[in-house]
């Protein structure tokens, strides 16, 4: 009965700290950030476009291209940096 009693109240305080400590360190969830999400989507539809392009058009679209894969980075440097 004792083993019983010991071994319950044992798992309760091993329960209770996991949760509290699991609160009590956690970061509060990174915002949304709606634009900066939706401009993500637009260039990476974009960089498809781009990608897929028939004509080099005297290397602007390849420039084009390193752009748009600058400005994803920039977007999603943005979000990291948030979630510091």
């Amino acid at each position: 009965m004792r083993n019983t009693v010991i071994g319950f109240f044992s798992g309760f305080v091993v329960a209770f700290a996991l949760l509290f400590s699991s609160h009590a360190f956690s970061a509060a969830p990174p915002e949304p950030h709606p634009e900066i999400q939706a401009a993500i989507t637009h260039l990476q539809e974009a960089k498809g476009n781009l990608e897929r392009g028939a004509h080099d058009f005297g290397g602007h679209r390849v420039k084009a291209l390193e752009h748009t894969n600058q400005a994803l980075a920039e977007c999603n440097a943005a979000l990291h940096f948030d979630r510091k």
